[in-house]
């Protein structure tokens, strides 16, 4: 693909710069709405606090971010653009569904009963990647899949036809979401043998496993790994992040990975009830936190300038151009 979609209008390639490739503006579980008691921050709340989160990383040097909110999982394509037409950013959305635990299932479970929903779920995916979300006309740019603590399930199985299907049509490209940096393998070749070329996938939350030999399988076999939730230290500490990205890059496989936070900056409802454990969270769990922290451990572990400017610019400019890794 040689434009890619925005939820302000198309850029090119070339035009993203330094990229985060996994942050989130809002997220919302299913079943947020049903607690009127924690509706969460109002609208204008949350659009403050996202246009503060992006003048920060702009400040940084970032331009662009993907936010792979799945449709499952509180997704506002519309909270997004205002959000970036405000700060003048450029940010990729997602068209996909997420892990059978946590998303959307029972509306498509029940419509299973009536016909496979495999051709809906592609469907729907390629028309938001080529004619838009709903009425709003705002094209996703990717595709978001997910699997949950045992590999694919059989429901993870129709969402992941339907992805490979709606990018071979299209040629979008797909970020995967791994439960602890699992499964990843698995996903890769679920995908690749129904036809989705592996330079057009990235597995996600791969630095959740310090399986060296697993990383090195999934980057042998041609994807991209995402180490992309540095700073969310009550699931992996990112001293072992670093590490792991570190042994990739001696390995020879620095063109393949890319890099973020999964950060969650506004939330639908309270599904961390704790303030405080929130705050706690968010000193290291934000935008900012691969450049002003991680950046100077992986420069004192021998990364040069070059290896870690590519992680931010060019992987991702080659991901979603569809290049050939080099």
């Amino acid at each position: 693909m040689s434009e890619i979609a925005t939820v302000t209008g198309s850029t090119a390639p070339e035009q993203l710069g330094r990229t985060l490739m996994h942050e989130h503006l809002m997220i919302g579980y299913g079943g947020w709405e049903a607690d009127s008691l924690r509706p969460g921050s109002s609208r204008e709340e949350m659009f403050s606090r996202c246009v503060d989160r992006i003048e920060e990383i702009k400040g940084l040097g970032i331009s662009s971010l993907l936010d792979p909110c799945p449709n499952d999982l509180g997704r506002d394509v519309e909270f997004m653009a205002k959000v970036a037409q405000k700060t003048n950013f450029q940010i990729i959305c997602a068209t996909g569904l997420y892990k059978e635990a946590e998303g959307g299932t029972a509306y498509w479970k029940f419509r299973s009963g009536f016909a496979p929903p495999v051709e809906a779920m592609a469907e729907l995916f390629v028309h938001e990647l080529q004619e838009g979300i709903g009425e709003t006309g705002i094209r996703a740019g990717i595709i978001k899949v997910a699997t949950g603590h045992g590999g694919l399930s059989d429901y993870e199985r129709w969402v992941f036809e339907a992805a490979a299907l709606a990018s071979v049509e299209t040629g979008a490209p797909i970020t995967t979401h791994t439960d602890n940096g699992l499964f990843g393998d698995e996903q890769q070749t679920f995908l690749t043998e129904r036809g989705v070329p592996a330079h057009r996938i990235v597995i996600g939350h791969s630095c959740g496993s310090v399986d060296h030999d697993y990383h090195l399988g999934i980057a042998q076999r041609g994807s991209y790994l995402g180490f992309d939730r540095f700073g969310l230290e009550m699931l992996q500490p990112d001293t072992e992040r670093v590490k792991a990205l570190l042994r990739l890059l001696q390995a020879g496989f620095g063109n393949q990975l890319v890099v973020s936070h999964d950060s969650v900056w506004c939330w639908r409802g309270a599904p961390i009830p704790d303030p405080e454990m929130l705050k706690k969270m968010e000193e290291t769990w934000n935008p900012t936190h691969f450049l002003t922290r991680i950046v100077p451990q992986l420069r004192e572990g021998g990364a040069t300038d070059v290896q870690i400017e590519a992680l931010l610019v060019e992987n991702p400019r080659r991901f979603f151009a569809g290049d050939a890794i080099p």
